[in-house]
């Protein structure tokens, strides 16, 4: 009854903060299945360990509960003190991951209520059978199997271990060291995100500024025309044959790189088969897509993308600020040179385009002869070209505005705008051509600034098949930098988009988590009267990471956000294992006459059921998740890889390490009861 109690409670609290059933809040259900069970099964064992020393089930209930409560209390509130910070993440990473943590706390508090208050009252009107030993015969043989791999397989290799308990240690820091160095070695790389499937794939269309409509419609033609013979030729490949590209819709005036507005941008768009159900990649469908089209004449930017989700940020995504717009542009030409060097590298571009051709106007040093200024030149331009309302006209009460400017055809080129009259200071009209030079030039169609400064943003995707964007920045901030610096003396580079959201999260993670583990510190420091015994617990954390990396690397599967989150949560389920298990060597060395040795040999044998039990829930709970190929899925199977393989390697490693830890600190005497 232990868990719908504390789910049930979990949800009402989670109604009451405005939180939903969702992909994160059910994981983090999941997680919180081996805690509950932990607390369970820990009470539970004792009371039976007390049942079978000769008390009656009132006793056995009572005084079990009794004796292990100040341990379950103490991993409960280390547990709350590491994943509870895990809630505050920043950063837009950190905003969806979040929520993990917040339900597995509320989770736990519901079930520690639960443990203490309503399950020894279960325990103690079930618990007869177990006193009178009437248990079926297929679960005494569980029992003799479980005794028998305890003590022959976990008991001669514990033995073994202990007696050598420097080695152990050794060996052990040797793996997460190991572990470790597959990260700067570059064998296990690191992305922001996992790698997501998208039901959606688009190619975003800019041209050139005071492009009509009809060519815009002419490259959207092309475009889904290719599309509709992709589509004809990949959708026999599919299950039941099933049409891959389920809709094609087109959207003019649209394109969300290019920040503009205009026939000459438009993005067509496609639904396709569910990720769970189509066959083949979306990035091979995207390169098929973009091979047919091949390239079309009077595209400035063409871009064939899936419909990205916006909490990574872009692949690449760096902004050059100066004050020069014409260096700006050879300097992000320059980049996307340098960057289109890497295989995988698409779709880059900047955010810098030619604008409409425009006719600029210099003032002549006789202008000022004439009485002529620029100001009298502008106001003459606005009010032939755009109108003046100088005069107004009243008929009865009413008063209108008369707008008085050329004819459209009266100006039709050049040669006719410097015939211009414009008047000069003694009401004479004189040509334009007397008083102003006229040059016809191209400016750019949008000028972005950050703080006040010129900016251009170079953007592009990766085929992450191929390409990985941590790896790609890294070698442009170490190989191309430095000699862009000295030829662009002026320009200052800022790294946005996945770097950036990546770094805001992480930053917020390593702080998070060290305020949690300084608060493990201090709770176990008061527990157990000593300030080196927690560093024991503590040590038991890094086992985590050899499976993590182990996780990773079998399946294939980059080390990302939310592995890390993943990672992190699991810092709190191995010192929950880890406080219970120093509890019970403690007690032990108590019993055997202050032997260490004795101690932690007997007390590892006596938690292993309880520790690989609470393991075997949480992993067979989560496993699952491994298999299931739906997109919300794709964000959290890191996170579940880390919790499952981290916690099966924690597990094995806390039941040798932490004894281990604890002869060695007796053989050094630093040990105190």
């Amino acid at each position: 009854m232990g868990l719908p109690v504390s789910f049930l409670g979990a949800l009402f609290f989670m109604h009451l903060l405005g939180y939903t059933i969702n992909m994160m809040t059910m994981v983090a259900l999941l997680v919180a299945i081996g805690l509950l069970m932990d607390d369970a099964i820990v009470i539970a064992e004792n009371i039976a360990a007390q049942l079978k020393q000769g008390k009656n089930n009132l006793e056995a209930a009572i005084s079990g509960t009794q004796q292990v409560l100040p341990g379950v209390l103490s991993s409960f509130l280390t547990t709350i003190m590491i994943v509870g910070p895990l809630a505050f993440m920043t950063g837009k990473m950190g905003t969806v991951l979040k929520f993990i943590p917040a339900v597995l706390v509320i989770a736990l508090a519901v079930s520690l209520i639960e443990a203490f208050l309503i399950l020894p009252a279960h325990l103690y009107h079930s618990m007869q059978p177990l006193a009178a030993d009437k248990r079926s015969s297929f679960h005494q043989g569980i029992d003799r199997w479980f005794n028998l791999f305890r003590d022959r397989l976990f008991g001669a290799v514990l033995d073994k271990s202990l007696l050598q308990p420097y080695m152990t240690l050794g060996i052990i820091i040797a793996l997460v060291i190991i572990s470790f160095s597959l990260f700067p070695a570059g064998i296990l790389k690191y992305r922001a995100l996992p790698v997501l499937e998208s039901d959606v794939i688009q190619a975003r269309i800019l041209l050139s500024q005071g492009s009509s409509l009809q060519q815009t419609e002419s490259v959207v033609e092309k475009l889904t025309t290719e599309l509709k013979a992709l589509n004809h030729e990949l959708s026999p490949q599919q299950p039941d044959s099933q049409s891959l590209i389920q809709n094609i819709s087109v959207l003019y005036n649209t394109n969300i790189d290019a920040k503009e507005s205009g026939p000459h941008i438009a993005t067509v768009s496609a639904d396709l088969l569910a990720a769970g159900k189509r066959v083949g990649h979306i990035s091979d469908l995207l390169s098929t897509w973009r091979a047919k089209t091949g390239e079309i004449p009077g595209v400035i930017s063409l871009k064939f993308t899936d419909k990205e989700r916006g909490v990574a940020g872009k692949a690449i995504d760096i902004q050059l600020h100066g004050n020069k717009l014409e260096l700006l542009k050879k300097a992000s030409q320059d980049l996307q040179n340098w960057l289109y060097h890497f295989n995988g590298v698409l779709n880059l571009s900047d955010d810098l385009h030619s604008g409409k051709p425009e006719y600029r106007i210099h003032m002549k040093d006789m202008a000022g002869v004439l009485g002529i200024n620029a100001r009298d030149i502008a106001n003459e331009l606005r009010a032939s070209i755009h109108g003046g309302t100088n005069l107004d006209v009243q008929q009865g009460h009413q008063t209108y505005d008369v707008v008085v400017k050329l004819s459209e055809n009266s100006i039709l080129s050049i040669d006719e705008l410097y015939y211009l009259p414009v008047r000069s200071s003694n009401q004479k009209l004189v040509p334009l051509s007397s008083v102003a030079e006229i040059e016809q030039v191209q400016s750019f169609s949008r000028i972005h600034r950050i703080n006040g400064q010129k900016t251009v943003t170079v953007q592009g995707t990766l085929d992450t098949n191929i390409a990985n964007a941590r790896a790609i920045m890294s070698m442009t901030k170490k190989n191309f930098l430095a000699e862009f610096k000295e030829k662009y003396p002026g320009i200052r580079v800022t790294f946005a988009g996945q770097g950036k959201e990546s770094a805001t999260t992480l930053a917020s993670l390593k702080v998070n988590i060290l305020i949690g583990l300084i608060g493990v510190f201090i709770i176990l420091s008061f527990q157990f009267k000593s300030y080196i015994q927690p560093i024991a617990v503590l040590l038991a954390i890094p086992g985590g990471l050899v499976g993590v990396v182990i996780g990773h690397l079998l399946m294939a599967v980059d080390l990302s956000m939310p592995s890390l989150v993943g990672l992190a949560t699991l810092s709190g389920i191995v010192v929950n294992d880890s406080i219970l298990l120093v509890t019970f060597i403690k007690s032990q060395y108590s019993n055997k006459n202050n032997n260490m040795y004795e101690a932690c040999r007997d007390a590892a044998r006596k938690r292993f059921r309880a520790v690989i039990l609470t393991s075997l829930t949480t992993i067979m709970g989560l496993l699952p998740l491994l298999l299931e190929t739906s997109t919300q899925a794709q964000l959290l199977i890191p996170l579940v890889i880390s919790l499952v393989f981290g916690l099966f390697t924690a597990t094995i490693i806390s039941l040798f390490l932490i004894p281990a830890s604890f002869i060695i600190l007796d053989d050094l005497g630093w040990y105190k009861r």
